[in-house]
C-alpha cells in the first residue's frame, strides 16, 4: 500500500482495515509476533490490539537491540570502562542498561570516560585526535545498525589506526526467528522488521517459511502498515497457506541493500551468539573476520571469558522469548519503571516493558 505519509495514520483507514480483519473467518486462535520494538510501540500507542478479533493475539518479540544485548556484554563494557587508558563511545540507550554490577551511567559518574555518541564517526575522530587513548565503540544491534558503525571501522582498518576498536554484539534476524520457532512460545506467523529487511531483503525469510511452514510478512511502523501486515497474515492462516510477503514495499525490497550487505560480508562472519532470553543462538550473530581481529575489543582486551548475571526477579528474557508479557513480571511498574529500570526491556524506547508502562493509562481506561 503506497500512500501519502499522513495517510498511514488515517483513522478511517485504520478502522476499515480492522473491520476487514475481523471479517476473516478463522477456525482457531492464532498468535502473531511483531519482531521489531518500533512496531511494538505503535501497537501500544494506537491501541491497535483492541481493534483485533479475540482469535488474533499479538506477541511482542525480541527486536529491541538494547533488550537482546546480554548482561555479559554490559559486563565487558563495564570492565573496559574501568581501564584508565580506555574511552568508550556508545549510543545513549545503553548507558542505563544494568549489568551484573551497575550501569555505564554509574561508571561515568564515578569517573569512567564514557561518551554518548550521535554518530560512530565521532569515536573514529576522537581516536585520531587522542592517540594516547584506546577508543572503543560499543557496537550493538541487528543488521540495520551494523553498517553504521562498520563504515568508520573499515576506515580505521584502512588507516591501521592502533587505538580504535569495536566491542561487537551484532545479531542476525533470520537465525533469531528460527530460534523462536524452536522455542517454547507457539507462534503462527511473524510481522518481520521493516528496517532490518531494508538491509537483508525479504527473500532472507523465504527458507524459514518453507522449513517451519509459518507465514511471514514484512511490516512497517505506522498503524496502517501494521494492520495491512496483520491482515495478510490472517488471510494466509485462514486459507491454510504459508508465504513470505511484503507489506512494506516502499522501504524494503526482496534483495535488500547490496552495498550494506557487501560491507557486512567484507568485515564479518556469522558466529554463535548469546541473546537475552534465547541463550546461545547458532550463527545468531557476527564477529570480525580473523584478519581484523586486532580491532575486536573483546579480543584486544581479553574479555571473552566474562559471564553475566541477570537481575533477580526480572522477566525480561521470558518477555523477549514471547512466553510472558510485561504484566506477568512481578517487578513491572513497581520496582521496575523507566525512571528506575531493573531490566533492559524497561530501559530502551523500543522495549516492550517500556511501551507497556508508557501507555498503561491509555490502555487501561
Amino acid at each position: 500500500m503506497d500512500l501519502p505519509s499522513s495517510e498511514y495514520r488515517d483513522p478511517r483507514l485504520v478502522h476499515a482495515l480492522a473491520e476487514e480483519i475481523r471479517g476473516i473467518r478463522l477456525e482457531r486462535s492464532v498468535r502473531l509476533m511483531e519482531v521489531c520494538g518500533g512496531q511494538t510501540h505503535t501497537l501500544y500507542r494506537y491501541r491497535l490490539r483492541e481493534l483485533l478479533p479475540a482469535k488474533v493475539r499479538l506477541i511482542s518479540g525480541p527486536g529491541c537491540p538494547v533488550c537482546v544485548t546480554p548482561v555479559s556484554y554490559l559486563d565487558k563494557a563495564l570492565a573496559l570502562a574501568r581501564l584508565p587508558e580506555v574511552e568508550l563511545f556508545t549510543f545513549g540507550d545503553l548507558l542505563r542498561v544494568p549489568g551484573s554490577h551497575g550501569t555505564l551511567e554509574e561508571a561515568r559518574s564515578q569517573g569512567a570516560r564514557v561518551h554518548v555518541a550521535y554518530s560512530p564517526h565521532q569515536a573514529l575522530e576522537h581516536a585520531r585526535s587522542h592517540p594516547q587513548s584506546q577508543v572503543v565503540f560499543l557496537g550493538i544491534g541487528f543488521e540495520t545498525t551494523l553498517p553504521t558503525f562498520s563504515l568508520p571501522l573499515r576506515q580505521a582498518i584502512r588507516e591501521k589506526l592502533p587505538n580504535f576498536s569495536v566491542l561487537v554484539s551484532a545479531k542476525r534476524v533470520p537465525p533469531l526467528l528460527a530460534a523462536l520457532l524452536r522455542g517454547k512460545a507457539p507462534l503462527d506467523g511473524f510481522i518481520t522488521p521493516g528496517h532490518v529487511t531494508s538491509v537483508i531483503g525479504s527473500d532472507a525469510y523465504a527458507p524459514l517459511c518453507r522449513e517451519f511452514q509459518v507465514p511471514m510478512t514484512v511490516g512497517g511502523f505506522e498503524p496502517v502498515d501494521l494492520l495491512v501486515a496483520i491482515r495478510d497474515l490472517v488471510r494466509q492462516l485462514a486459507a491454510g497457506t504459508c508465504e513470505n510477503t511484503n507489506a512494506y514495499a516502499r522501504a524494503a525490497r526482496a534483495q535488500g541493500n547490496p552495498k550494506a550487505q557487501q560491507l557486512i560480508e567484507e568485515l564479518y562472519q556469522p558466529c554463535d551468539e548469546e541473546l537475552r532470553g534465547l541463550g546461545i543462538v547458532l550463527e545468531g550473530g557476527y564477529r570480525l573476520r580473523e584478519p581484523f581481529a586486532r580491532f575486536d575489543a573483546a579480543r584486544r582486551f581479553s574479555l571473552e571469558g566474562i559471564v553475566g548475571r541477570e537481575p533477580p526477579g526480572c522477566r525480561c528474557g521470558e518477555i523477549l522469548a514471547g512466553t510472558k508479557d510485561p504484566h506477568q513480571c512481578p517487578l513491572f511498574g513497581k520496582a521496575c519503571t523507566p525512571d528506575r529500570p531493573v531490566g533492559a526491556c524497561m530501559v530502551s524506547h523500543e522495549g516492550t516493558c517500556n511501551a507497556a508502562f508508557l501507555y498503561r493509562e491509555t490502555s487501561d481506561d
